[in-house]
């Protein structure tokens, strides 16, 4: 493959949509192709946003207010992709990362209430030109999510719901909705994947969204040898 030729994907959704096990899934399928892949996560990913993410979802930024909580997301997303997602891209990787600025415009705009022009301006700054190639967005409905973070929270012995966990349900259907109003505003990157069907499924339709950037890669990659 041809260098700085790397591919950016993104993994969006609600609380409990999978998108942790399905990166780890197209991650191996990668990999067995003889990709290189560097999977990572928002926020972290990077030490310093790794340091940020515990203020964060542990909530003592919270009392600060949703526009510092955003402020401190981007500063996160910024440190992250300086560090860890530009580099990987300009090697050539393909990069799976768990969340990236659309959870900034879903959390802290469409149900923190910040002005969008606001938001966005953050985002402008903290993404730096560095746009996903393919956002997957796993939709389902919130109170399924919520029930399936609960029990794998149980699972790892955590009982504690983290900052955003804990919220009412209806604020997490709106979420949802507003995942779903960025993928209808943005069809060219966004994509959505219904998550309530069943795991290998769900890895097969994320896999043939894929393929297409995958050849264009190649085809790209030839062309420069």
């Amino acid at each position: 493959m041809a260098l700085g030729r790397g591919l950016f994907i993104t993994f969006e959704g609600g609380e409990g949509a999978g998108k942790s096990t399905q990166i780890r899934l197209l991650q191996a399928r990668l990999m067995a192709l003889g990709l290189s892949v560097v999977v990572t996560r928002e926020p972290g990913g990077s030490p310093a946003a790794e340091a940020l993410r515990h203020v964060l979802l542990s909530g003592a930024a919270e009392p600060f207010g949703v526009e510092m909580e955003a402020i401190l997301f981007a500063a996160a997303r910024n440190d992250h992709v300086e560090t860890r997602v530009r580099p990987a891209l300009l090697r050539g990787d393909i990069v799976l990362c768990d969340r990236f600025m659309d959870s900034s415009r879903v959390y802290q705009g469409a149900t923190g209430n910040l002005q969008p022009a606001f938001i966005e301006e953050l985002q402008r700054l903290a993404v730096n030109g560095v746009m996903p190639d393919l956002t997957i967005i796993l939709d389902l409905p919130a109170k399924a999510g919520l029930a399936r973070a609960q029990r794998r929270a149980g699972d790892a012995g955590e009982n504690t719901p983290d900052r955003f966990e804990k919220e009412e349900l209806a604020t997490h259907e709106r979420r949802r909705e507003a995942f779903l109003a960025i993928a209808k505003a943005e069809p060219h990157r966004c994509r959505v994947v219904n998550a309530e069907a069943e795991v290998g499924q769900i890895e097969e339709n994320i896999f043939q969204l894929l393929q297409p950037l995958l050849i264009g890669r190649q085809h790209d990659a030839e062309k420069v040898n």
